[in-house]
């Protein structure tokens, strides 16, 4: 199974196959946006839904999103904002300097704890920190 695949049957969480606007707003909760429901059901219909219109995300859909993420602005500012999280000048995020940024961002109520369940849930290879790919793919 790929990384694609991987992260695919992660949100898919009823295992049918497709990425509701419900699955998908349920991830972006997890890594902490405030996004109303409506906004992410319009986000899937009108603009992520590439394949055949059908209002959920297929595993090509998800692959188009993450490979448009992927143009060299975006990308420019995606390592920005992994700079940021980053802090401890290592090339990964570990939950203190998650923590960290968090508070300098005004989300002081978020413990070490949440903070290491927010990284278990994108930390594909499971050695408790994110590396870029990791972060690239949780800010989808």
């Amino acid at each position: 199974m790929n990384l694609y695949e991987r992260v695919f049957n992660d949100i898919d969480k009823n295992g049918d196959g497709k990425i509701s606007a419900a699955e998908l707003h349920q991830c972006v909760k997890a890594i902490g946006w405030e996004a109303p429901l409506v906004e992410v059901e319009m986000a899937v219909v009108e603009g992520l839904d590439h394949r055949d219109g059908d209002g959920v995300l297929g595993l090509e859909d998800l692959i188009r999103l993450v490979e448009d993420v992927e143009d060299d602005d975006k990308m420019n500012d995606l390592k920005e904002a992994f700079k940021m999280y980053e802090m401890e000048g290592c090339g990964i995020i570990t939950p203190l300097s998650l923590k960290k940024m968090l508070a300098r961002l005004g989300e002081s109520s978020w413990s070490l704890q949440d903070c290491k369940l927010m990284i278990a849930h994108f930390d594909l290879n499971g050695d408790g920190v994110l590396d870029f790919d990791e972060f690239r793919l949780m800010m989808l």
